[in-house]
């Protein structure tokens, strides 16, 4: 419940508002009874038909007081919860940008989202209910037991034990479903992570015919959830059978104590219906405590949530500012880099030692798993290595700001991620100032102008959601224009042309190596993409097993020769 101090202390005027307003409502509330009992005792008993309508307006006026009260709190708590919520959220967003890859990946997907919607939403009703209720019905109650200890003490100890007997269920319902929301939220992970995994590799479960095991599994989790749902509701749903048992017990008592000392004359007959009503306000209020402690257990459970993925830091940290750039050629370089991923067993990358001078081309081959990717993240600083160092013009990655790193590098991922929007909100994500003519050139250098100037709109044509309106082909030219537009001084291309046909592939190429000034890694497992880089590195189980021109390989490395007889072959058939 931490991070939500600072947040409410901003609706502070509102948090004292709304239960105010509150109060007044249950203030008038409390006179009802009497008001009745008067009309009973004074009005009917004595045939006085002025008084009665006198009194019945009097209640009119406290319904329409009540009813403002009732109002402005509910705008009030409303206020609070719908800003601390979107504050909360808006918080929570921001810390997760800030975390790493290790983080994220350890947290997952799907407890992200549930964490950032569910969760949060939780919380929201939560504050909602507190600053409505919380107050009203304690003081509802405790209210009316008062009013009831000035009509009549024998009669009013019946309230006590009731109020004590309903206590004893409220508080022991809510210390039993406490921790099962919490078990429920982490299901609901479980059944968020199955379907967001579905629906990302939709494809993938069609194409195996997977369609039985992931619905088997995805029932599995839901099976989960529901068990647990239903848990905590048959433990919940005792709270409103035993607290209307309770209170129809004491009615039973009140009217029957009631009637004996009204037939003794001790007691008045518009003193007993305000009994009843005051028991029936205590009846009603408590419901609304259970069921307000209820959501107050979960949405506690939700805040603790929340607050895990807020109090979780990075284990990567940034200097305040950059060391300074020596006067070197080289642009990158390794140093004995070795790295493993949080979690396995084997190193993705072992003793890499390599240097690239500015303007060059460099080429990275392998199989698959042989570390390529993992390369280019631990150059990023995605991850951090685990044993050597990575330079950067001169510089260890560890002693640039995020904003500068950032900045030496524009990479184009192996799978290409379009936003919804248009063409030229995509390639403002790469330069945020890029002008027209800086789109227009990076186009026409991924080989992508052609395409998007047919269509409707030019630079302001739609992109779908991941750009589902473009072919795989199309997607990764625009994700290349969209790294183009940065100017990056090192352009990373991690098998950013698998989709490409040879052609469009040697024409984008052949506009790379026109390039001034910009150092440009190619990842690929095509021979015939890397053949004409300065320099080509050959890995093998993330070690390092050649590196060299394309002509020097065929001589010194048989995995690069293996490669490219394998490519070969499968070229000739």
């Amino acid at each position: 419940m931490r991070p939500l101090w600072p947040i409410l202390k901003k609706y502070r005027v509102f948090c004292v508002l709304a239960p105010l307003f509150k109060m007044l409502e249950a203030l008038f509330d409390l006179y009802v009874p009497l008001i009745v009992a008067d009309i009973i005792n004074r009005g009917v008993g004595t045939g006085d038909t002025g008084y009665i309508l006198g009194r019945c307006a009097l209640l009119v006026a406290l319904a329409a007081v009540g009813l403002s009260c009732a109002v402005a709190a509910q705008y009030f708590s409303a206020r609070t919860a719908v800003g601390t919520a979107g504050a909360l959220r808006r918080q929570v967003y921001a810390h997760i940008q800030s975390l790493g890859y290790p983080e994220l990946e350890g947290l997952g997907v799907s407890t992200l989202i549930t964490r950032m919607t569910n969760d949060i939403q939780q919380v929201q009703n939560g504050v909602n209910l507190f600053l409505r209720l919380f107050l009203r019905s304690p003081f509802i109650v405790f209210g009316a037991l008062i009013m009831a200890l000035r009509i009549n003490r024998p009669v009013s100890m019946v309230f006590i034990g009731v109020v004590a007997a309903l206590s004893v269920v409220v508080f022991g319902i809510m210390k039993k479903t406490r921790p099962m929301f919490t078990q429920i939220q982490k299901e609901m992970d479980g059944v968020n992570g199955t379907v967001q995994e579905n629906l990302t590799g939709v494809r993938v479960v069609r194409a195996f015919r997977q369609e039985e095991n992931e619905k088997d599994r995805a029932a599995a989790a839901m099976r989960a959830l529901k068990t647990a749902q239903l848990k905590a509701g048959r433990i919940s749903s005792l709270m409103n059978p035993m607290t209307y048992a309770l209170v129809n017990l004491g009615l039973i008592l009140i009217l029957y104590i009631g009637a004996g000392q009204a037939d003794a004359g001790l007691i008045l007959r518009g003193e007993v219906v305000a009994l009843t009503n005051y028991l029936s306000q205590i009846l009603v209020e408590l419901i609304k405590l259970a069921n307000l402690i209820v959501q107050l257990a979960r949405a506690y459970a939700c805040a603790g949530r929340v607050e895990k993925i807020l109090s979780s830091r990075g284990s990567m940290t940034y200097p305040d500012a950059s060391a300074p750039m020596p006067q070197t050629d080289e642009a990158i370089a390794f140093e004995r880099v070795s790295f493993t991923y949080p979690g396995s067993r084997s190193p993705a990358l072992s003793g890499l030692d390599f240097t690239v001078g500015k303007g060059e081309t460099l080429g990275i081959i392998g199989g698959t798993g042989s570390g390529k990717t993992s390369l280019i993240q631990v150059m990023c600083r995605f991850y951090d290595a685990d044993e050597g160092q990575v330079r950067l013009f001169g510089v260890p990655v560890k002693d640039l700001t995020r904003e500068d790193l950032r900045a030496l590098t524009a990479v184009v991922p192996q799978q290409a991620r379009l936003f919804r929007g248009t063409v030229r909100s995509n390639l403002l994500w790469g330069s945020p100032d890029a002008t027209d003519a800086v789109m227009d050139e990076a186009l026409r250098t991924a080989q992508a102008a052609d395409f998007v100037y047919a269509k409707t709109g030019g630079l302001d044509a739609v992109v779908e959601q991941n750009g589902e309106n473009f072919s795989g082909g199309q997607r990764q030219r625009l994700a290349v224009a969209r790294a183009l537009t940065r100017h990056a001084p090192i352009l990373i291309l991690d098998d950013a042309a698998s989709a490409l046909d040879y052609v469009t592939e040697a024409r984008m190429r052949k506009a790379l190596r026109e390039l001034k000034d910009t150092t440009v890694v190619i990842i690929s497992q095509r021979v015939a993409s890397l053949r004409h880089a300065d320099r080509i590195l050959v890995l093998d189980d993330g070690r390092l097993v050649g590196q060299g021109r394309h002509e020097e390989l065929l001589g010194t490395c048989p995995v690069y020769r293996e490669i490219c007889e394998s490519q070969r072959k499968e070229a000739a058939r």
